[in-house]
């Protein structure tokens, strides 16, 4: 076996895994991982948090819901409880993620933050290094990193790894608190204050609805043309309304239909701030991961003027900001519903598989398989029914090798 990369402290221990290696411990992972168990294929799951789906369980809103309808949501081999509604909560979908690790047997290694992995080509492994995050909060430095040594890895640390926090000028200057949506729970601490939320996506949009069931005073800020559909047409689902026009018809010609039917039901969002980019809204989601909003009653907010809707952000001040237009903008305090992005690149070694921005080179439907025994899910840019088919896939293709090997042995 190839010696380990030099440059790196020596593990404190190596486990030799017998089976795939996957980094991630959310929806991607346990799909991945259940499906490999049930084709009688033993994996290791190691995740950084303490919990499963850590991003669900500690970094969103108490109201937020899943957007589309739970059929689209399910992972591989098990449904949603008939008593949940269409939309499941957030409490009633991570009920269903704890549920679906245990039935299917996943125990997750938790508190492994992989800090690298790299294909040792001499030896044909992945070398997989972790520290232990508790151990390393307490300081215990001697035995807080693992080498896990195996024939395959699965990334599944997903889209949603690492949040984004842009930089503004004057920020510094700012005297209120300033928090990513990550942090935010509920508008309660906001009755009666001035908020400014920089973003316009779901999240933003939701942040302000919640915020004016608070009795607060949102300000979004919206920086770049977006899409906004209504969640629903006709009493159904706008993306199940999509996904049967794409059997039929092409992608370009079912966009140009969901922007006439949003501009039938939602108006003209022109007046209220709020700018289409030309793109289509499957056209930007698949090509850039830029995910349309679905309204959920957050216009009507706007239109009544409890919403104000404000350009971008010039620079900050002391009690607020400048915007683009010359206007100042009051603020006690500052949302950033500015999104998330992909680790990856910050761990996976010596591999060109990921672009810069930690997503697969090859485009769906194929950006599941690397080489050497490298596989990805969770990166199609479709959601949680992308998920489960790349874990679908994943787990079949290792079987057969895994199947292989135990055949000769």
């Amino acid at each position: 076996m190839a010696a380990a990369d030099e440059s790196a402290p020596a593990a404190s221990r190596v486990v030799w895994v017998n089976g795939p290696i996957v980094v991630g411990a959310g929806p991607a992972g346990l799909s991945v991982a259940a499906c490999l168990r049930a084709r009688g294929v033993p994996c290791v799951v190691l995740d950084r948090a303490d919990c499963i789906a850590s991003l669900w369980q500690r970094r969103t809103y108490d109201r937020l819901r899943l957007h589309l309808p739970r059929h689209f949501c399910e992972l591989p081999g098990m449904p949603f409880p008939d008593h949940y509604p269409e939309y499941p909560t957030k409490r009633q979908f991570v009920d269903y993620l704890n549920a679906y690790a245990e039935r299917s047997g996943v125990q997750p290694r938790f508190n492994q933050a992989v800090t690298s992995a790299r294909y040792d080509a001499a030896a044909g492994l992945w070398r997989v290094r972790a520290e232990d995050v508790s151990a390393v909060a307490a300081a215990e430095d001697a035995a807080a990193t693992t080498e896990y040594i195996g024939r395959w890895l699965v990334v599944a640390t997903g889209e949603n790894a690492e949040r984004i926090v842009p930089e503004f000028e004057g920020a510094r200057d700012y005297a209120g608190p300033v928090s990513h949506v990550s942090e935010y729970k509920c508008g309660e601490a906001y009755r009666g204050k001035r908020v400014l939320v920089v973003g316009c996506g779901n999240s933003g949009m939701e942040v302000c609805l919640d915020l004016c069931d608070h009795n607060a005073l949102p300000f979004m800020v919206v920086r770049d043309a977006v899409h906004v559909l209504p969640r629903e047409m006709f009493g159904v689902a706008t993306f199940s309304i999509a996904v049967l026009l794409l059997r039929f018809l092409p992608l370009w010609l079912v966009d140009a239909i969901l922007v006439l039917l949003a501009r039938l039901f939602l108006g003209d969002l022109d007046k209220l701030g709020i700018r289409r980019p030309p793109g289509g809204p499957l056209e930007l989601k698949n090509a850039r991961g830029r995910t349309p909003v679905l309204d959920i009653g957050a216009l009507a907010r706007i239109r009544s003027g409890h919403i104000q809707v404000v350009p971008g952000i010039k620079r900050f001040s002391r009690g607020g900001a400048v915007l683009v237009d010359g206007r100042r903008v009051a603020a006690d305090a500052v949302i950033l519903a500015t999104g998330y992005h992909s680790n990856v690149p910050q761990w996976l070694k010596g591999s060109d598989f990921f672009t810069e921005e930690g997503y697969p080179r090859v485009p769906f439907p194929h950006g599941w398989k690397g080489e050497s025994g490298l596989y990805s899910v969770g990166f199609t840019r479709r959601g949680l029914s992308g998920v489960s088919s790349d874990a679908v896939k994943v787990a079949q293709d290792i079987a057969v090798e895994w199947e292989k090997q135990t055949s000769t042995r």
